[in-house]
């Protein structure tokens, strides 16, 4: 069973879950529940004329939403306490093991801490929430990437990058990638600085920090490489010389994936006790009730999750 979070519901997540489950195979959808508010459901399903019966055709547990359905497209933190009980109710489920994995529409930051919930995002809260360490991994079909930072800044970024950090990144992903198929993972570090600090020229961190995880991840028969320069290494990996890259912060892992997937590509939490996928876009506000946002990207992150929920065992 796969458990989807409906994110926040004035955003784009119920359209694009619901136009997801219309398109499922019966047994796929008996193998579904949405963890959200039926209202919401209900109001959005009439809206794009879908013939699905949310709670008949495919299982909610429902949760109360004061005033639902809320206006769609407007910040208002019901919205953000609500996205956070859909999450907290599946992550139970998943704990008891009723569901295989979680995948989660988009949520709205501001409007989660607004309402009480002081999170920087799914990755952080997952962690509070089963007392795990979760690390972000960007998934596409040719292009894959872990991040040892995320939501931090570019200056913090950087003095969190330690041996032991990269190691634990290096080592995670090659787990991950080994869980889902791989048997030797092909994981490429890439350096912090350009190139990768010039033998110190521009910054020593790369032999510092780096070089040494990565003879260490080798040490224990990773078949890691690295640190090598990001300038060159994401067109490496993207045309097939590495299965995996492990990216120092943010925006250096994020922005290859969206350039190239960014319709496709599939946020997974690694490192927790459970599983969960997630879409690699936001709320959507702007678009939200209008009946046009896309599915494609939920579609794929409901299959990674399947993949996940079937790997379960490797």
């Amino acid at each position: 069973m796969i458990g989807i979070t409906l994110g926040d519901p004035a955003g784009v997540g119920p359209e694009v879950i619901l136009k997801s489950v219309a398109e499922m195979s019966a047994q796929d959808r008996a193998q579904t529940r949405i963890f959200g508010n039926i209202a919401t459901l209900q109001a959005v399903a009439e809206m794009l004329a879908l013939p699905i019966r949310p709670g008949i055709d495919v299982a909610v547990t429902d949760l109360p939403i004061d005033g639902a359905p809320l206006p769609m497209g407007q910040m208002d933190p019901r919205g953000g306490d609500a996205s956070f009980r859909f999450i907290e109710a599946a992550v139970r489920a998943a704990e008891r093991g009723e569901i295989g994995c979680i995948v989660t529409a988009p949520i709205h930051k501001e409007a989660l801490n607004l309402a009480g919930h002081h999170y920087d995002g799914h990755t952080g809260m997952l962690a509070a929430l089963t007392g795990g360490k979760a690390w972000m991994l960007l998934a596409s079909d040719r292009l894959k990437v872990i991040h040892c930072t995320t939501h931090v800044s570019l200056k913090d970024a950087i003095t969190r990058i330690t041996p032991e950090r990269v190691l634990d990144t290096i080592r995670q992903g090659d787990a991950h990638l080994r869980r889902i198929g791989y048997d030797n993972p092909r994981i490429a570090v890439a350096g912090l600085n350009p190139h990768c600090g010039e033998g110190g020229l521009f910054g020593d961190e790369d032999t510092r920090y780096i070089a040494p995880a990565v003879a260490q991840a080798q040490a224990m028969g990773i078949n890691a490489h690295g640190p090598i320069s990001a300038d060159t290494l994401f067109y490496r990996a993207y045309n097939g010389a590495f299965d995996l890259i492990v990216a120092q912060y943010h925006d250096q892992g994020h922005i290859p994936v969206k350039l190239v997937a960014f319709d496709t590509g599939v946020n997974v939490s690694v490192g927790l006790p459970i599983d969960r996928t997630s879409v690699d876009h936001g709320t959507a506000f702007d678009i939200a009730g209008k009946g046009i946002a896309k599915h494609i990207n939920m579609q794929h992150a409901i299959a990674y999750a399947r993949k996940l929920a079937a790997g379960r065992n490797r």
